[in-house]
């Protein structure tokens, strides 16, 4: 069974920028598209990034453009999520997931369709 492990969360103060790593177990259809999540206490999980593990397409949510930058790469079974310019609603539960390729598609349309879920790892921005 594929397993996501998820690092990188830290706390930061307002302006700063943190990376988080999702390392895969394998590489098999079931993970072809890997994506970043987040939960924020009291709100619902809200899509962030994804990538083809293969080719390398990606798609943000409109909304996370500009600050968020996710990557792969395919030697290290890991996915990236750069993040920059973080702000105090940066704060929450950052997620990455595995699913299908028709699960990575413009602003992470079908989030049903990433099957395989990591930890998490907590993101806190100070002001």
């Amino acid at each position: 069974k594929v397993q996501l492990v998820e690092s990188g969360g830290g706390s930061v103060q307002a302006g700063g920028s943190l990376t988080l790593s999702c390392i895969a177990s394998s590489y098999t259809y079931s993970t072809t598209s890997i994506g970043w999540f987040r939960q924020a206490p009291g709100k619902e999980r809200e899509g962030v990034a994804c990538i083809h593990v293969g080719g390398g397409t990606t798609y943000y949510v409109d909304s996370m453009k500009g600050r968020f930058t996710i990557s792969r790469d395919k030697s290290n079974y890991t996915v990236y999520l750069q993040m920059d310019s973080l702000q105090a609603e940066d704060t929450a539960a950052y997620y990455c997931a595995a699913g299908v390729p028709q699960a990575c598609v413009p602003n992470l349309a079908y989030p049903s369709l990433f099957e395989i879920w990591g930890q998490g790892t907590q993101v806190t921005v100070s002001s």
